[in-house]
Parts: C-alpha cells; structure tokens; sequence
C-alpha cells in the first residue's frame, strides 16, 4: 500500500538538511527503491520532510540503509534531532512527469 509520512524535525539546521540532501544524492544518483517523492521545506523552528513511498517498508529500509548513515556523517557524531513523524495514507497521487498515477 502507499504510503506517506511527514516528519517535522525542529531544531535541525537548514544547512545540515541540505548538506543531507547532497550527500544522499551523491550516494544515490537520486533513486531510492520505493520512494515516489520527497520534498522539503525551511519552518519557523527546522525543517520539515514530505515523502510519499511504494510502502511503509521501503521507507524503513531506506532509514535504516541510506538515510541514517548518511546523517550519521554529516552530524560527524553528534546526536540528530528528533523528528515528530505523522504518517498517512496516500489516497491519490498524480506526477504526469515522471508517469505515476495512485
């Protein structure tokens, strides 16, 4: 089943996000197995992550395979802040440029 989650992670730094965001690119060359899309946004207090994946296991595995070392490296040890995660089923998805339609 599709699915979606938002994750609003106060007190993370726009700029650790992007440095993220580059460093899961390199890695990835942009393809994660399962994920449809992913948006990001500055709030008032961090950052806050829109996805929407194939399933609730591709998102834990990507977590735990990609996602985590990555911010394991770029945090160089320090501990990430955490995410306040809201998950939801995905009840319609259109993106007429990549072909998807849900």
């Amino acid at each position: 089943m599709t699915w979606g989650v938002v994750e609003d992670v106060r007190g993370l730094p726009i700029e650790v996000y992007d440095a993220a965001h580059r460093e899961l690119l390199r890695r990835s060359g942009g393809t994660v197995e399962g994920l449809l899309v992913h948006v990001a946004r500055r709030t008032d207090d961090g950052v806050q992550v829109i996805e929407v994946w194939r399933s609730q296991e591709d998102h834990e595995r990507a977590g735990r395979e990609i996602v985590g070392p990555v911010l394991a490296g770029v945090l160089a040890g320090a501990s990430p802040p955490r995410a306040v995660v809201t998950p939801f089923e995905v009840r319609g998805l259109v993106l007429p440029a990549a072909g998807v339609t849900i």
